[in-house]
């Protein structure tokens, strides 16, 4: 079984879209246009599919640290934001991702200047940060996707006169080369996905291979980062899933299969604003809707990646129940496969024992009674929960870490 990476990272780019509006005031597609910039710069320089592939994903994922930051600082305000964190937790988590391709530094210093005025102080850096950064301060700026075509000429001559105080030279040269009618037309809200498609290189791996557990690992992280509380969340439940699949005897394929659905389970929740989720005690009607719609996004947004098969509806069926209560399809026993259902245990055994607004962290010996008086009314499996008990026991009160192959 192959799986589409490149459509999964495109799928994940509406992620950073909603963090990067709610955070940092960042206009829809900024990641995507940023991405497709660079690729069409990276082409007119000359660069192989592979060197192509490292520097689009960068660039897609430029700002991948913004939710963590925020997380760490308490605070929701792009000004305050110290560019020299914001870049160091960034470029780490890059590299979790399986490049050929050596990226060391791509986003470290993609807010670096040739001037030193960037926040680690140098002049000299990779050139692809200063690709990646020359269009995320031009998009940031002038918000390219609304720029009228016959307004193109005057922008340009806007770039030009400050060559020398962002980016780099040649970085800055190149992207007025390239910013013509016709890739300004390309990166219109209407066009930008096709660009994307045309412009990133196929990207395919097998089930089985490392890579794709990496990139899981990446895209939970991020998920969990939203909020103090889920941080670790989806990260936690991927890490049980891939222990209760060495229980059943999974092979090392379905075994990745089951987390990569863990580790996404979650990405809807990235739609659902931030008074919501830390919300200490009960929602109300309204709150909780909002709560719900997260396993809708997770479905829709997943239903468009290549090669997930049934993961996504793994994925989106976690708040399902056996007797049909359960949502957003209201979905029984008879609809509910076995990994759909052990995904619905494990999600509800991960949020029963962690730290919440509206409980402190539990044992394991205080969490499976939740679970046990849920198998006997009828709502999750039991022969499920006994397994549970029977695995984390161990597990009690401590983080599960990431698995090794």
């Amino acid at each position: 079984m192959e799986l589409a990476m490149n459509s999964l990272c495109m799928m994940f780019s509406k992620a950073f879209d909603i963090i990067e509006a709610e955070l940092a005031g960042a206009s829809e597609y900024h990641s995507l246009r940023v991405a497709s910039m660079c690729a069409k710069m990276a082409k007119y320089e000359g660069y192989d599919n592979e060197s192509l592939l490292a520097l689009m994903t960068c660039a897609l994922f430029h700002d991948n640290a913004l939710t963590e930051y925020t997380l760490s600082q308490g605070t929701v305000k792009y000004k305050r934001i110290d560019l020299k964190p914001h870049c160091e937790l960034g470029q780490r988590n890059i590299e979790w991702l399986p490049f050929t391709k050596n990226v060391d530094g791509f986003i470290l210093h993609h807010h670096s200047s040739e001037n030193g005025r960037g926040p680690f102080g140098v002049k000299e850096f990779p050139h692809e940060a200063a690709l990646i950064g020359a269009v995320d301060i031009v998009d940031v700026t002038y918000q390219l996707q609304r720029v009228p075509l016959d307004e193109l000429d005057k922008l340009k001559n806007k770039i030009a006169a400050r060559i020398g105080k962002f980016s780099t030279k040649k970085a800055v040269e190149t992207l007025l080369l390239v910013l013509n009618k016709e890739t300004l037309e390309s990166l219109r809200d209407e066009n930008i996905y096709a660009t994307m498609r045309e412009l990133f290189p196929v990207w395919k791996a097998q089930m089985g291979d490392e890579s794709v557990l990496d990139l899981a690992k990446f895209i939970a992280h991020i998920i969990d980062c939203k909020s103090r509380y889920t941080y670790k969340h989806s990260e936690q439940i991927a890490n049980r899933a891939w222990l209760m699949g060495e229980y059943y005897g999974y092979t090392r394929e379905e075994k990745i299969q089951l987390y990569l659905a863990a580790a996404l389970h979650d990405i809807g929740k990235i739609a659902t604003p931030l008074k919501v989720l830390e919300k200490r005690g009960k929602l109300d009607k309204n709150e909780y809707i909002i709560i719900m719609d997260h396993v809708r996004h997770t479905y829709d947004w997943l239903s468009k990646v290549e090669g997930l098969g049934k993961m996504w509806l793994w994925a989106s069926e976690h708040h399902e129940r056996l007797d049909g209560t359960g949502y957003p399809f209201g979905k029984r026993d008879v609809d509910l496969d076995f990994n759909s259902r052990l995904l619905a245990c494990v999600d509800i055994y991960q949020a029963a024992c962690e730290d919440r607004p509206y409980h402190a962290a539990r044992s394991h010996e205080d969490t499976m009674p939740i679970l046990y008086n849920m198998a006997e009314k009828g709502l999750i499996d039991k022969k499920i929960v006994k397994g549970l008990d029977e695995t984390m026991a161990e597990y009690s009160l401590r983080d599960i870490p990431f698995p090794t192959l």
